[in-house]
């Protein structure tokens, strides 16, 4: 037995010199720590209860609970348990001070002590490493996200910013190899479409930089504050007027006074993404809908047109920053792969959701913002 406890404390000198980076070092500091501060609590409750036996085992337990809770290795966990079972054999039971498993009922309840101890800890540290192995696989998905995103970003970008530079490129040859014969009106239509092209390019550097500030450094840097939400669509919508004259749009709100976390710069530019979807591509025949309602939870936007409607193949991908093919003239200068999918990037990072769905005359998109903070670790 002696024999026992000498190479107990052996393989402890062996970790401690085997223990050379700052988790190490903790992990076996803790596991002293406590296993001193469940020794000094037994002591004090066996001089006040000396025939408290089993209260002491739970005490040693959860010490054992706690190392493997708080440490980073196995083994640490299982020293415990080890200790644990030869503290109370020498320290708190008849003949104290002495190691003594021959006694009556002894040998068995020491058995079971040093198995319930052993599972405890290896029960306490697999659940901690599944833990930590979900939180990784959560960790690996969304940096798999930002990266489709990315890659699905490029892909957009050739296909939306070429065309109206393309248009650009040429309205100006035009304009510089064939002033003189010009008439003003053509003159002022070359121009016009150049200025158009440039609001369209300016706009969709807007939306690049929005998904910058979405994950700029890799982390979440949203900065979200209580914001009334139909202050924020009014501004939208004002804005998308001004964009576009002949856009109309009806608006319809609910009589609460909504209010929802967001960082209202972002918001705004999902709602003018998704005024200029419906201007471009839709070709609605009657005014858009803008809708505000909310439930316990969420606050949620609907923006409805009665157009053209939406592909039923493209509805599951329309998210995705994937170019598609051009439905007419408009569609071919101004692209709507990009546009969607940093909507659907400033929505996930706010914590809802956004959706697109057809209805009988149309196509309606729509998303939610919660009305509490949710607060996301950072990915990386």
């Amino acid at each position: 037995m002696k024999k026992y406890i000498w190479n107990l404390f052996t393989h402890f000198a062996e970790t401690i010199s085997r223990t050379h980076t700052f988790h190490a070092h903790f992990s076996l500091l803790y596991t002293i720590g406590v296993t001193a501060l469940a020794t000094l609590a037994a002591s004090f409750h066996h001089r006040i209860n000396p025939s408290g036996t089993a209260n002491i085992s739970l005490i040693y337990i959860l010490a054992i609970i706690l190392i493997s809770n708080h440490t980073d290795k196995y083994r640490y966990g299982i020293l415990a348990a080890i200790f644990s079972v030869f503290s109370i054999n020498y320290l708190y039971t008849y003949p104290f001070y002495e190691f003594n498993f021959t006694m009556t009922g002894y040998p068995f309840t020491f058995l079971v002590m040093y198995f319930i101890s052993i599972l405890t800890s290896a029960t306490t540290f697999h659940s901690k490493d599944q833990a930590s192995k979900i939180q990784e696989g959560e960790k690996l998905l969304m940096e798999a996200e930002k990266e489709k995103l990315r890659a699905n970003l490029l892909r957009a970008v050739s296909h939306d910013l070429r065309t109206p530079l393309t248009s650009m490129i040429g309205a100006s040859s035009s304009y510089l190899d064939n002033e003189a014969s010009l008439t003003p009106d053509e003159k002022r239509e070359l121009v016009g479409q150049i200025h158009e092209d440039a609001h369209w390019l300016l706009h969709m550097v807007e939306n690049l930089l929005s998904v910058t500030r979405i994950t700029e450094g890799g982390t979440n840097v949203l900065k979200k504050s209580p914001e009334a939400v139909e202050e924020i669509l009014f501004d939208a919508i004002a804005t998308a007027r001004k964009r576009y004259p002949d856009l109309q749009i009806h608006m319809q709100l609910p009589d609460d006074f909504l209010i929802a976390p967001m960082d209202p710069m972002l918001i705004k530019q999902v709602i003018l993404n998704l005024f200029e979807n419906s201007y471009y591509h839709a070709h609605s025949i009657r005014p858009v809908d803008c809708t505000l309602d909310n439930n316990e939870y969420f606050v949620c936007i609907h923006i409805r047109d009665y157009g053209n409607g939406i592909p039923p193949e493209k509805l599951e991908s329309i998210f995705d920053a994937a170019p598609s093919a051009p439905t007419s003239a408009a569609d071919t200068r101004k692209g709507m792969g990009i546009g969607l999918s940093i909507c659907k990037a400033i929505v996930t990072a706010h914590g809802g959701e956004i959706r697109a769905q057809n209805h009988p005359d149309g196509a309606e998109f729509y998303f939610t913002l919660p009305k509490e903070d949710i607060h996301y670790e950072s990915d990386d």
